[in-house]
C-alpha cells in the first residue's frame, strides 16, 4: 500500500511540476499580448488609419521627446531615443491598443529633481572641455542622462517588483477625483517650467516644496529681463496652435486627414530663424545640435541607485497611474479590457530595458493618445509604425532641428497639456456628485502643485481612505446583512406565453470606490448567466455584499442566477434603500452598469433611490430620458414593467 501511495504521489508531483506545452503558450500569451493580437491582424481595414495615426503620433514624439528632455535637465537627442524604445516594449508587452509610451512631463519633473541634484549646472565648467566618445557629447551631458537613465532603471525595477506582487488588485486605490486632480496639478507645473522658455528669460533651476511660487516670483521680479521677441513668437505659436487644433476637431468628420499643425509649425519656425538668423540677432534660445544615430547600449549607474531612490518610486508610482487610467479609459471606450498586473510589467519593462540605451523615464501621454483617438488609431501598429519615424528623425532630420526655437517648442508643449488643464471643468461634475469628492481634488491639486506630483497621489490616496472609513461608522450597514435577489414571472394580458422575468437585487452598503468595481462585475455576471442558459430556474439566490469587513474582496456577489428562456426578456430592478452613502466612482459605476445592460438589452430600474443619488445620477450620466428609471417603491418599479409590456404589446396589435 505504501508503495501505491508513493506512486501516486510521484505521478501527483510530475503532474504538477512538468508544465503542459498549452500551458506555456497560455502563459507566453498572457505575458505577451503581440502573439495574441498580431497574427490576427487585419491589413486591409487597419494598416491605412494606423499608418496615418503613426505618422501624427510621430510628430508628437519628437517634438515631446526634444522639450521634456529638456524638462528632464539632458540633452534633447536623449528625448529622442525616450521616444523609441519605450514604444517599441509597450506595444509587445502592453494591452493598450491606444496607449502612446514615450517620454512623459511627469516622470520628466521627478528625474529633473536627481538630475540637478547630482550633477549641478555649476559642474558644467569643469568638465565641458573634454568630449566623450559617445555622439561627441560633453562628460557633463553623459552625467546627467547616467542620472536619469539610473532613475529609469530602478523606477522600472519598482514597478516589475510590483507586478511579481501581484499589487494591481490594490489599484482600486487611484480614484478618478484623484488621478485627475494630480495629473492636473502635474500639468501646472509643467506649463510652469516652460515659462522661462514663453518668456526668453534666463533662469536658475528652481525646485521642492512652494518652488512653483518661487519661480513666479523670479519672474516677477525680473520682469524687465523678458524678450519681446520670445513672447510674440510664443503667443503666435500658441494662437495658431490652438485655432487649428479646433478646426480639425471641428472637422475631422468631413475630412479624412487632420492638419499637422505641430509639424507644419517647427518646420516654419526652424526655416525662419535659419533665414533670419535669431539667434544671434535676437538672442533667441535654440535647441542646437542634435547628433545623429544611437550610441551602443550601456548599463545605468548603479553605484548612484541608492542616490535616486526617491525620484525612482516617484516615477514608478505616478507613471503607473496616470498610464493606468489612460488605459482603462481607452479599453472603456473601445469595448475591450486591460490588466492591472499586465501593466506593471509593461511600464517597468518599458523603463528598465530603454534605461541601458540613454533613455529618460517614461510613462503614456494623455495629449497622445487623445491624438491616436481622433486620427483613428485601430491597434498598437500604429506606435510601432511611429517608432519608424522617429527613426529617420534620428538617422537624417535630426540635424534639421537646430534652428528650432526653445519658445516654439514650449508653446507646443503647452497647448499639448490642455487635455489635462480643461480638468478644471471637473470640478462642477464632482461638487454636484459628491462634494467630498471635490474637496479631495481641490487639496490634492493644492499638494501637487505646492509640493510634487508623488506627493500630491500619496496624499489623495490617503485622504480618500481616511475619509470613507470615518463615513463607514455612520452608515447602518456595519451589520452583515443579505443581499436578497428575488425573481418574478410578469405575464402579459394581450401574450400569456411570453414571460418576462424581473430581478431583484438589494444593495444593502454604501457604493464607493472600494467596492464599486466588484459590484459592477458581479453584477455582469448574472447578466451574462441569464443569456448563457436555456433552463428555467426557480430557485432564490442569495448575494452578500459588505465591503467594509473584506475591503479586498469587495463585496461578493455569490448567486445562483435563475435562467430564462429563449424568448424571455429579462429586467433588472436594484433596490437601493441600503445604499447609505456614495462617492464618485460609486455614481459612475452605477450609471457604467445602466449603459452596459442597455447595451445587452436589459432594462434596469432603481427603487427606494435618495434625492441626492437621483441628482448625482442624472447629472453625470446621459441616462435615458425616454423611460422612467427611478421609482419610491418595487412595486412601482414592476407595475411600471407590467404596463409597459402591454402598452407594446397593444401598439403592436394596432398597427397590425
Amino acid at each position: 500500500m505504501t508503495g501505491a501511495k508513493r506512486k501516486k504521489k510521484s505521478m501527483l508531483r510530475s503532474k504538477m511540476h512538468t508544465p503542459r506545452g498549452e500551458d506555456i503558450k497560455q502563459w507566453c500569451r498572457r505575458r505577451l499580448p503581440i502573439l495574441e493580437w498580431a497574427p490576427h491582424y487585419n491589413l486591409k481595414e487597419n494598416l491605412l488609419p494606423d499608418t496615418v495615426s503613426g505618422i501624427m503620433l510621430a510628430v508628437q514624439q519628437v517634438t515631446q521627446g526634444l522639450a521634456f528632455a529638456v524638462l528632464s535637465s539632458v540633452h534633447p537627442v536623449f528625448g529622442l531615443y525616450g521616444s523609441l524604445f519605450p514604444a517599441i516594449i509597450y506595444a509587445i508587452f502592453g494591452r493598450g491598443r491606444h496607449v502612446a509610451t514615450g517620454t512623459f512631463a511627469l516622470t520628466s519633473l521627478i528625474s529633473a529633481n536627481a538630475v540637478e541634484r547630482l550633477v549641478p549646472q555649476s559642474t558644467q565648467n569643469l568638465s565641458t572641455q573634454g568630449n566623450t566618445s559617445v555622439l561627441g557629447l560633453s562628460d557633463f551631458e553623459m552625467q546627467r542622462i547616467g542620472v536619469a537613465a539610473a532613475v529609469s532603471f530602478l523606477g522600472g525595477v519598482i514597478q516589475v517588483a510590483m507586478f511579481v506582487l501581484q499589487l494591481g488588485s490594490v489599484t482600486f486605490l487611484l480614484t478618478e477625483p484623484v488621478i485627475s486632480a494630480m495629473t492636473t496639478g502635474a500639468a501646472t507645473h509643467v506649463v510652469t517650467s516652460q515659462v522661462k522658455y514663453l518668456l526668453g528669460m534666463k533662469m536658475p533651476y528652481i525646485s521642492g516644496p512652494l518652488g512653483f511660487f518661487y519661480i513666479y516670483a523670479y519672474v516677477f521680479e525680473n520682469i524687465k529681463s523678458v524678450r519681446l521677441e520670445a513672447l510674440l513668437l510664443s503667443l503666435l505659436s500658441i494662437v495658431v496652435l490652438v485655432l487649428v487644433k479646433e478646426l480639425n476637431e471641428q472637422f475631422k468628420r468631413k475630412i479624412k486627414i487632420v492638419l499637422p499643425v505641430d509639424l507644419v509649425l517647427i518646420i516654419a519656425a526652424s526655416f525662419a530663424c535659419y533665414c533670419t538668423n535669431m539667434e544671434n540677432t535676437y538672442g533667441l534660445e535654440v535647441v542646437g545640435h542634435i547628433p545623429r544615430g544611437i550610441p551602443p547600449p550601456r548599463a545605468p549607474q548603479m553605484n548612484i541607485l541608492s542616490a535616486v531612490i526617491t525620484e525612482a518610486f516617484g516615477v514608478a508610482l505616478v507613471g503607473y497611474a496616470a498610464s493606468l487610467a489612460l488605459a482603462q479609459g481607452s479599453a472603456k471606450k473601445f469595448k475591450y479590457s486591460v490588466d492591472d498586473n499586465q501593466e506593471f510589467l509593461a511600464h517597468g519593462l518599458s523603463n528598465v530595458i530603454p534605461s541601458f540605451f540613454f533613455c529618460i523615464p517614461s510613462a503614456a501621454a494623455m495629449g497622445r493618445t487623445a491624438g491616436l483617438y481622433s486620427t483613428g488609431a485601430k491597434t498598437q501598429v500604429a506606435c510601432l509604425i511611429s517608432c519608424l519615424f522617429v527613426l529617420i528623425v534620428i538617422y537624417a532630420l535630426g540635424p534639421l532641428l537646430y534652428w528650432l526655437p526653445m519658445c516654439v517648442l514650449a508653446s507646443i508643449i503647452v497647448v499639448g497639456l490642455k487635455g489635462m488643464l480643461i480638468q478644471f471643468r471637473d470640478l462642477k461634475k464632482y461638487w454636484n456628485v459628491d462634494k467630498i469628492d471635490w474637496g479631495i481634488w481641490v487639496s490634492t491639486y493644492i499638494f501637487t502643485i505646492c509640493f510634487a506630483a508623488n506627493v500630491g497621489l500619496l496624499f489623495g490616496v490617503v485622504c480618500t481612505i481616511a475619509i470613507v472609513i470615518g463615513r463607514f461608522p455612520r452608515a447602518k450597514t456595519l451589520y452583515i446583512k443579505n443581499m436578497k435577489e428575488m425573481e418574478f414571472k410578469v405575464k402579459t394580458e394581450t401574450d400569456s406565453e411570453t414571460l418576462q422575468q424581473v430581478k431583484i437585487i438589494s444593495v444593502n452598503n454604501p457604493l464607493v470606490f472600494l467596492n464599486a468595481k466588484k459590484f459592477h462585475m458581479d453584477l455582469m455576471n448574472i447578466i451574462q448567466k441569464e443569456n448563457a442558459s436555456n433552463q428555467l430556474l426557480d430557485d432564490i439566490s442569495k448575494c452578500e455584499q459588505n465591503t467594509l469587513l473584506n475591503s479586498l474582496s469587495n463585496g461578493n456577489c455569490n448567486e445562483e442566477a435563475s435562467q430564462s428562456c429563449p424568448n424571455e426578456k429579462s429586467s433588472l430592478i436594484l433596490d437601493c434603500s441600503g445604499l447609505t452613502f456614495f462617492d464618485y466612482s460609486g455614481v459612475s459605476m452605477l450609471v457604467e452598469v445602466y449603459m452596459d445592460c442597455k447595451d445587452r438589452s436589459v432594462d434596469v430600474l432603481l427603487a427606494h433611490c435618495t434625492a441626492s443619488l437621483i441628482k448625482a445620477m442624472q447629472y453625470y450620466g446621459n441616462l435615458d430620458s425616454d423611460k422612467p428609471i427611478f421609482f419610491e417603491s418595487i412595486s412601482a418599479a414592476i407595475s411600471n414593467i407590467h404596463s409597459n409590456k402591454n402598452l407594446s404589446k397593444l401598439s403592436d396589435h394596432s398597427e397590425v
